[in-house]
């Protein structure tokens, strides 16, 4: 598939990177050539300079014979004219970034159905909805839902003593018969391990399970985590992303507090947010935090507009006694650093923009996608369909490629926990943990 992406920022750069390592044909439009250079020295793709909303460059491009449009500058204007001319060219789907909310109104006349735009994705609210997944658990650093949220992918880092700590994954499977977990990697000293029966988990470790959504509060448990409630929330920083989050939490009952340091955002986020309790302060104020009750908070997000502030603040909140802490990262290259210094998650409005880009490139069989944060894997949620290469084949005989797991099989309302005899049928639903390495073979598997 021919895939045109049109900025070569952080976005974009980490989707080349990803679509070029899966096979695909992808050429990539930078208006700065200093980036453009650089995206052509790390990047196995075609690099053009020039504007990616101009018809000139897209023909230069190729633009005829593309599939997919990806406008993915930080330039809502820019992202939207670029994919107004793809479609004009005849470029079968356009996805643009957007941030502006007025192009998201449906009587907007610049709204994404006026313009031929097939998906637009506001990066701030992607982000917002998923720090709110994570507050939901003291120890969920990821979270993705998966067959309309009956299925969760979690991530979590197990703590010495922890019951599932120096066991096999085969010890804890026949300790744990009644439960239906499948632990689908284990992050090691920046090693990621597909695990087999024989893989042990030690203290440490990050590990991925998936399992059926009424039965993940277990987890946090055997990861030697204790009991949670969300009830309270503090905010640190009024940016976009902390309004989102704030609008959610009110939504649903949880008490919230928002601390910025800018007065006159704090007219306006009182304004917008009255559930909310908006306090014009520094976030990383030490004394301040420990005044307003961090130290019995359930949830403490830093989500100012710098990277620093919120690793800061974070870092402050987790040791004046926060339960669970949550940075707002926008670098990719911050991302490792989190769990590093004790920091229980983050979120990057990019990396949610790529995970929702990468559920619609490969939508059709494909159902769902997630990537996630410091570890190159994904998660993908396949549809069987008749012609399927493997379709009626038992898990046994598969040849699935090295660094892949089949992580769920869900055939109508049941939820399969696979094992060797398990056989795979059309209508399944199937749910594969894959290094980006073992991708491209995996889709083979589930073409058709």
């Amino acid at each position: 598939m021919k895939v045109l992406i049109v900025g070569a920022g952080e976005v974009g750069f980490h989707l080349a990177q990803r679509l070029s390592e899966e096979g695909q044909d992808v050429i990539l439009i930078e208006s700065d050539p200093d980036r453009a250079e650089f995206a052509s020295q790390q990047l196995d793709v075609l690099t053009i300079v020039g504007n990616g909303a101009s018809i000139p460059i897209l023909e230069e491009a190729g633009a005829k014979g593309a599939k997919v449009m990806l406008a993915v500058t930080s330039q809502d204007e820019v992202n939207v004219i670029s994919c107004l001319a793809a479609s004009r060219l005849g470029i079968q789907y356009t996805i643009a970034r957007i941030s502006t909310p007025e192009y998201y109104r449906r009587d907007s006349v610049l709204s994404g159905e006026q313009m031929g735009i097939d998906l637009m994705i506001n990066p701030e609210r992607e982000c917002a909805w998923e720090t709110f997944q994570l507050l939901q658990s003291a120890a969920a650093t990821d979270v993705a839902h998966f067959a309309d949220g009956r299925v969760q992918l979690l991530g979590v880092r197990v703590k010495e003593g922890a019951p599932v700590a120096g066991k096999t994954i085969a010890r804890i499977a026949a300790e744990l018969q009644d439960s239906h977990y499948v632990t689908v990697a284990i992050v090691r000293d920046e090693r990621t391990i597909i695990p087999r029966g024989s893989d042990r988990i030690e203290a440490g470790d990050q590990i991925y399970l998936i399992a059926p959504s009424d039965e993940v509060q277990a987890i946090p448990r055997l990861a030697g985590y204790r009991g949670f409630t969300l009830r309270r929330v503090m905010i640190a920083g009024g940016s976009t992303e902390g309004e989102y989050l704030a609008q959610l939490l009110g939504q649903h009952g949880v008490e919230c507090t928002i601390l910025d340091h800018d007065r006159r955002r704090c007219v306006e986020l009182a304004e917008a947010l009255p559930k909310a309790l908006v306090l014009h302060a520094d976030a990383t104020d030490l004394e301040l935090l420990e005044m307003e009750g961090v130290a019995g908070i359930d949830g403490f997000v830093a989500a100012t507009g710098h990277d620093e502030t919120n690793l800061l603040s974070s870092l402050l909140a987790k040791t004046v006694g926060a339960r669970k802490v949550v940075s707002l990262v926008h670098k990719f290259e911050y991302l490792p650093l989190v769990p590093k210094v004790g920091i229980d998650a983050s979120v990057s409005p990019r990396m949610s923009t790529v995970n929702a880009i990468l559920r619609y490139v490969r939508r059709g069989r494909v159902m769902t996608v997630a990537a996630l944060k410091g570890i190159e894997a994904e998660a993908i949620e396949f549809r069987v369909s008749e012609s399927c290469p493997i379709a009626g084949s038992a898990l046994v005989d598969l040849e699935l490629p090295e660094g892949a797991v089949i992580g769920t099989i869900l055939r109508g309302e049941e939820i399969v926990i696979p094992r060797g005899t398990d056989v795979i049928q059309p209508g399944d639903e199937v749910i594969v943990f894959a290094l980006p390495s073992a991708i491209a073979d995996i889709e083979k598997l589930f073409d058709g």
